[in-house]
């Protein structure tokens, strides 16, 4: 019975009856740890009117985690660039506690490791996207082609060009060569797949898994914000246009720049900068504080005093 500690040293002065009564009203009043009946967060986004700057707000929204799912873009077990490989080591056990306690409020969870689900191909988790009927979507999903996969490309309708230059493929590794090819196998191991998940890398598959649950909040996290996040058939810029509710968890997520390049600015402003421009142009961003109740992740090579968009 969940009864407070103020009424336990005395339970024995209550007829059994009224003891019952009380923790019946309490379990019914008190929700028990992870089941709250909404997701609070805080959701900040920008807006600009030219020659204005953009200019930051943040919206408290509670979101119904039965009509939320979290979208895991891509945290492949190995990667070409080793600094990239590397920060995808360090954000996976963070990510894994967030998944869990999403999990635990009712939140679906659609690990998309691109280009290998192969490896997947007897698992549950990935036999639950390709059973989920088909559904049509509103829009036509994304047809161009980048890494073997459909891509939602830069929409000038929308956005102005990436605030970093990623065009040398944005690896951040000092004095060691990193060739670029398709180095992962599998989604991280760190990665738990749950008996509720499902697994897929394409858009029509996922779209399937979102109609048949009624889910109208998309959640994405993982890596790399400037390409795949973005880019993906699963990821922000298709879920706007298919009219999801989107939001980028800004503290999960890392992206492919390489501070030689323009705007010349380290790594993690660079991701900063990325973060701002989702914000302004697709989608609100959130920490994973709104969910953990921990402090929100934050790379151990980040050491900049005043970390500007986290």
């Amino acid at each position: 019975m969940n009864i407070p500690a103020l009424f336990r040293s005395r339970i024995n002065l209550f007829p059994p009856c009224f003891v019952l009564l009380l923790a019946y009203l309490m379990n019914s009043i008190i929700p028990a740890s992870g089941a709250e009946s909404s997701l609070k967060l805080n959701l900040r986004s920008r807006s600009a009117t030219p020659p204005r700057p953009p200019s930051e707000s943040v919206h408290a929204v509670e979101w119904d985690p039965k009509q939320t799912a979290i979208i895991v873009c891509d945290m492949w077990d190995d990667h070409w660039c080793k600094s990239a490989s590397r920060r995808v080591g360090e954000l996976a056990g963070p990510m894994n506690v967030l998944l869990k306690q999403a999990r635990a409020r009712g939140v679906f969870v659609i690990h998309a490791p691109s280009s290998v689900t192969g490896f997947y191909k007897d698992t549950q988790q990935r036999k639950r996207a390709l059973a989920a009927p088909f559904a049509p979507t509103p829009v036509p999903l994304a047809t161009a082609e980048r890494w073997g996969t459909t891509w939602c490309w830069t929409d000038p309708k929308r956005e102005r060009v990436l605030p970093i230059d990623d065009t040398d493929m944005g690896c951040s590794c000092v004095g060691q060569k990193c060739t670029v090819r398709e180095a992962w196998t599998r989604q991280i191991a760190t990665l738990e797949l749950a008996p509720e998940d499902a697994l897929s890398d394409n858009g029509q598959e996922i779209w399937n898994l979102l109609a048949e649950r009624g889910i109208d909040h998309v959640i994405l996290c993982g890596v790399h914000l400037n390409m795949c996040v973005l880019g993906r058939p699963f990821a922000i810029r298709q879920m706007v246009y298919l009219g999801k509710q989107v939001a980028l968890m800004r503290d999960l997520t890392d992206t492919m720049y390489n501070p030689e390049r323009p705007p010349g600015v380290d790594h993690f402003t660079g991701t900063d900068l990325v973060v701002q421009h989702v914000e302004q142009h697709w989608c609100p961003s959130f920490t994973s504080s709104d969910l953990t109740g921990r402090p929100r992740f934050r790379f151990a090579e980040d050491v900049r005093p005043n970390p500007g968009s986290r």
